[in-house]
């Protein structure tokens, strides 16, 4: 992820502290986490759970519920194929695994450049121009094997 600092125990304890005041401070606490970090690193799960005086395992369940929480590392660039049923219907499914393939990834995978990470999204809103993605927050209708080799290429300069 682009401007994401190097994973710090002392500015994951800053973050808590300045969110501990908040009422429910378990989510505000992770997006901060995750816009300093890129990413919910476990250390910083452990750290949690203190300050909030709940297990790790419960900390853990409220991080992976939400799919946006990321647990690893994310690239400079992101992009969500669409895997709802207007875009497998023409053929997302099947151009999305000969992309991973290509990039010997599976969803979720990041490039081991760190330039890209592939996710699947469930839905964009463009049936009309299936099959969609988004790539860096950008909607993209009409998406064949080409373009996606595009935004590859893009992601890495």
């Amino acid at each position: 992820m682009a401007g994401a600092a190097q994973y710090s125990d002392e500015r994951a304890r800053e973050i808590i502290a300045a969110h501990m005041g908040l009422e429910g401070p378990a989510m505000p606490i992770l997006h901060a986490i995750q816009e300093e970090f890129g990413y919910v690193p476990d250390a910083a799960v452990r750290q949690m759970a203190e300050a909030l005086n709940i297990s790790r395992a419960e900390m853990h369940g409220v991080v992976t519920f939400y799919h946006d929480f990321r647990r690893a590392p994310h690239g400079r660039h992101t992009l969500k194929i669409c895997r709802a049923e207007s875009c497998q219907s023409m053929g997302a499914e099947r151009q999305a695994r000969a992309f991973l393939d290509k990039l010997k990834l599976d969803w979720g995978g990041t490039t081991p450049d760190g330039a890209l990470t592939v996710e699947p999204i469930y839905c964009l809103g463009l049936c009309a121009h299936s099959p969609s993605a988004l790539y860096d927050g950008e909607p993209i209708g009409c998406v064949d094997a080409e373009r996606l080799d595009e935004i590859a290429a893009e992601a890495r300069d």
